[in-house]
This record gives C-alpha cells, structure tokens and sequence, in this order.
C-alpha cells in the first residue's frame, strides 16, 4: 500500500514525472557565467595574456607582410582589426560583469566588516562600563593598605592609652602608699 500511495503522490504534484531526470547544466546561470566573466579579466589582465597576444600580432604581421605564400590579410590589416575589436567588443562587458561581482562582495564584505565593528564598539563599551562599575566598587572597599594603616593608628591608640594609664598606675601608686604610711593605725 505505501508503493502505491508514493506513486499516487508522485502523480498528483506536478513537476517532470519521467523517471529519468535530466541533469544539464545551463552554461548561463549568473554564478557559473560569472565565475567565466571573472576568470577572462583576471586572465585578460595577466603579463601572460599580453605576451601571447604580442606573439600573435608579430606572428601575423610576419606572415603577411614577409611570407612567401597567400596573403590573407594584406597592409591595413583589416582582418586583424575585425578580431581585435570582436575581443574588445565581448571583453569589455565581461570585465564589467567581473568588477560588478566583485564591487557587490567588496559591499557585502564592507557590510561585515561594519557590523563587526560596531559589535566590538558595544563590546568595548560594556566591558568599559564593567571595569568603570568595579573600579567604584573597589574605590568603596577598605583595601589592605588602608585596613593596615587603620589598624596601627588603634594599636598605637591603645599602646598610649596603656601607657597613660600604666603612667596614671605609676603615680597613683606611690600615693598610694603614702597614704598607707599616714594611716592612724601605724601598722
């Protein structure tokens, strides 16, 4: 029952219902025709390219103008003009397709760069905010130095409270017992 229920659904979308697909590939779809354009201008632009297209102007030039054969195309060399200005005709729209695919990744990679740079910009200003906030923080907290100092202004306190008060012992003392030696029972 699943067999027949998948060949019913098959039937019933529309779409190419042989069983064999075709799998060509159209030469002119705007990536792969793109990826041409920009393999001519990286080519075009070359020391290569100038070389070779130097060798086939010589070439040409020689064989008519100093070849013991046929002429093909004599002086003006008007058959060679047709060709250069076919290649100029069909290269320059393909450099232009090639500088507009890269002007839209140059975009597109600008846009990224522009959105990372503004995430960093937050991210630089909350981690900004952050070390601003813990530096109050610690501003507000006795640090060690200050808890030290505190503790030695009391120790010193204390060192000269005891010492008044052992300085207050001291002299009380000795009236004290002068007071002992006064007292009406002699002992």
């Amino acid at each position: 029952m699943s067999d027949n229920s998948w060949a019913d659904d098959r039937l019933n979308t529309p779409g190419d219902r042989t069983r064999f697909k075709r799998h060509l590939k159209n030469p002119f779809t705007g990536d792969s025709f793109g990826q041409f354009a920009e393999w001519v201008a990286r080519f075009m632009g070359s020391p290569a390219f100038l070389l070779w297209m130097t060798i086939f102007v010589i070439s040409w030039i020689s064989l008519n103008v100093l070849g013991s054969w046929h002429h093909w195309d004599p002086y003006p060399f008007i058959l060679l003009n047709l060709a250069f200005s076919t290649q100029a005709s069909y290269s320059a729209p393909l450099i232009l397709l090639a500088q507009n695919r890269q002007e839209a990744r140059d975009k597109l990679s600008l846009e990224d760069d522009r959105r990372v740079a503004a995430q960093s910009r937050a991210d630089m200003d909350f981690l900004a905010r952050e070390i601003a906030s813990l530096r109050a923080s610690v501003g507000e907290m006795a640090t060690r130095d200050f808890v030290r100092s505190e503790l030695r202004d009391q120790i010193r306190e204390l060192i000269a409270e005891l010492e008044d008060s052992d300085d207050e012992a001291d002299d009380a003392a000795p009236q004290e017992s002068s007071h002992t030696d006064a007292s009406p029972d002699g002992s």
